[in-house]
């Protein structure tokens, strides 16, 4: 299914002529992770081949960095300066060289046999392919009765606040257009986190809200791509329900707030142009 927001200040004409993309891209897999190395010596030789592979470890104590580089011999690693999935992300991406962004969990809960669905997606002409556990032909081995609940509240408030049609808000497994990195503005990721602050903002699970947000903000094609979420292989998450879900919908309403604060000023500098 495809989206495209509409009412939402950045349009397409905002954002300039459609860029040239590849029919054949070269697609860069970034992997956040923090203590995967169990899950990451099963997940990694699952990827097909790709352009690169960026593996970005929180500071992990269980040999991540080493599994990944013995199990896939020419990853990229690095190792981010603050905490968080939000973080690694960002810094994962600023790392890309290809043409297409997967955003690819390291605990074995995305098969990797769905990539070149979004890259179909993508190539079909949208520009962000966003995972959907709730379409037909998607589901979750993994999700809780509480997670359920609380991600149907929170994509529900997302399409209202924001004119989508999202089925999933919450979930981890996307695809977009490298071209698009800058237009996410995301913290900077070399940044260090400020004295007495667990994180900054965006560094957590909200990461993907927050894209979400910013990618119908701008007025881009959206189409849901169909994905089932695997359990995770082997140890625990670090997604904690209720806190992630306040970061998440503490998310929506600054990213609406923004999207408010961009229209006014937009509507201002129409105004003026006007009376001049």
């Amino acid at each position: 299914m495809a989206m495209r927001p509409t009412g939402i200040t950045g349009t397409e004409a905002d954002l300039g002529p459609p860029p040239e993309r590849s029919r054949e891209p070269r697609i860069s897999v970034v992997v956040p992770a923090l203590n995967e190395a169990r899950n990451l010596r099963e997940v990694l030789p699952t990827l097909p081949e790709v352009h690169e592979v960026i593996l970005v470890d929180g500071g992990s104590v269980d040999r991540t960095v080493e599994t990944a580089r013995e199990t896939l011999p020419g990853i990229i690693t690095l190792s981010q300066r603050r905490t968080g999935k939000g973080n690694a992300l960002a810094a994962g991406f600023a790392r890309v060289t290809g043409d297409v962004v997967v955003m690819f969990d390291a605990d074995g809960s995305a098969d990797a046999e769905e990539i070149p669905r979004f890259v179909a997606a993508l190539l079909d002409g949208a520009d962000f392919a966003k995972g959907s556990r709730f379409r037909p032909g998607g589901g979750s081995a993994d999700i809780t009765r509480t997670r359920r609940l609380g991600n149907r509240f929170l994509h529900t408030w997302m399409n209202v606040a924001f004119q989508t049609r999202f089925t999933d808000l919450c979930y981890g497994y996307n695809a977009f257009w490298a071209d698009l990195i800058p237009l996410l503005d995301l913290p900077d990721h070399e940044l260090v986190t400020p004295a007495g602050a667990s994180m900054l903002w965006g560094d957590g699970f909200e990461i993907e809200t927050l894209i979400n947000c910013r990618v119908a903000a701008a007025g881009l094609s959206i189409t849901e791509v169909p994905s089932v979420e695997q359990a995770r292989r082997h140890g625990e998450s670090n997604l904690r329900a209720v806190t992630d879900g306040w970061r998440v919908l503490r998310t929506l309403r600054t990213e609406r707030a923004r999207v408010r604060r961009a229209r006014a000023l937009d509507e201002a500098l129409l105004e003026s142009r006007e009376s001049a």
